[in-house]
């Protein structure tokens, strides 16, 4: 079997999965990295990795791809980490500034703020520690991944975008996905969706390890509640949705 590089999201919603690769053989096959969504797509699309974990925001720019799993991290509602964080309701936010570490929520915010809340915010780029500095007043933050959690309780609305994006569509959402920018050996993706299978369906393993290290967040509700690790046929067709309003973004 060939050996593959591969680049991973780095945040908790991964972990069950993760923990499916490292207790499988195929680890031996693998070359893996653990990063954040946006530099999982910029591996991806300058061929540093073959396959990722990536934010399904960069599905339109790259050249060739090949969903290659039957797994995935999205929601079909609140999922938690995926929020704009305000102390004003959303008719009266002025500026949001744009999480720096993934693609798929930035456009996500883009998309719900155009077609469906009908508000036309300034969009700012967002920095290291964005978070706990610019939220104040008519100013915003899409804040994605553990990042959520620090900031619990210091905000007065906390608007979950995989939420809104069901409350609006009917439909769930796919935040990342498992992408190939090549052929990949088919004894190396059945072995990939064995273990992420594995970690998948044995989430309290997973939970055992993280809870201690999260001691204010319900793990087990995140993972067995929020998270939707299954890609089936609704979930691409959530994806499919989102890849639309993407066009429609790009194209105006």
């Amino acid at each position: 079997m060939e050996k593959v590089k591969i680049s991973a999201v780095s945040y908790l919603n991964s972990k069950p999965m993760i923990h499916g690769i490292m207790k499988d053989p195929i680890i031996n096959n693998i070359d893996l990295s653990l990063d954040h969504p946006a530099d999982c797509a910029n591996k991806l699309m300058t061929r540093e990795v073959d396959l990722g974990l990536i934010p399904v925001a960069i599905l339109p720019r790259l050249k060739d791809s090949h969903i290659i799993s039957d797994f995935c991290i999205g929601g079909n509602g609140p999922v938690h980490t995926v929020v704009i964080a305000s102390n004003v309701p959303l008719h009266e936010i002025h500026t949001i500034y744009l999480d720096y570490q993934s693609r798929t929520s930035v456009m996500l915010c883009k998309i719900m703020c155009r077609f469906f809340w009908n508000i036309a915010p300034e969009f700012k780029p967002a920095y290291k520690g964005y978070h706990q500095e610019v939220i104040g007043g008519k100013t915003a933050a899409v804040v994605i991944g553990d990042r959520v959690f620090d900031i619990e309780g210091k905000y007065k609305f906390m608007i979950d975008l995989s939420d809104m994006w069901k409350k609006s569509t009917g439909e769930p959402f796919v935040f990342a996905a498992w992408v190939a920018n090549r052929t990949i050996d088919p004894s190396l993706i059945e072995g990939l969706n064995r273990a992420l299978k594995y970690g998948c369906t044995n989430l309290k393993e997973t939970i055992d390890i993280y809870q201690p290290l999260f001691p204010k967040v319900n793990i087990a509700k995140y993972f067995e509640e929020e998270i939707v690790y299954d890609m089936s046929e609704e979930m691409h067709r959530g994806l499919d949705l989102f890849l639309q309003y993407i066009h429609k973004i790009e194209n105006e």
